[in-house]
Parts: C-alpha cells; structure tokens; sequence
C-alpha cells in the first residue's frame, strides 16, 4: 500500500516517468510547461501533503485513545 501511494504522489508530481531509460532517448521537440499547469501540480502537491499529515495526525489521536 506504502509503495502505491508513493507511485500516485510520484505521479501527481509529474516526477513518476521523468528519468527515461535507454531506449527512450528520442528526439522529440521540447514543448513549453505553462503557468497553469505548474499551478495544478503545485495544488496536487499540496493536497497530498496535507492529506498525509492529516492521517497522521487522524493516526497519532486514533491510537492514544486506543491505549487508554
């Protein structure tokens, strides 16, 4: 489960696919990133961050109150 979240962060980023293999270096004419889509990926960064931190949090109270 660990590796498949990291797989959807990873490709939300745009970072998943990024490093290419040995038999994907083909020229292709290199097209313009635009604001908006640095700006989606910024916002998906950002919900993923905090959609983590709040399980995290949602984990740490779960469990405290399980112990008592």
């Amino acid at each position: 489960m660990g590796l498949f979240v990291l797989d959807v962060v990873l490709w939300l980023t745009g970072i998943r696919g990024h490093i290419p293999r040995f038999d994907d270096f083909q020229p292709v004419p290199a097209v313009p990133v635009s604001a908006s889509t640095r700006l989606i990926r910024a916002l998906a960064a950002m919900v993923a961050v905090f959609a983590v931190l709040s399980f995290a949090v949602w984990a740490t109270v779960w469990f405290a109150i399980s112990l008592f």
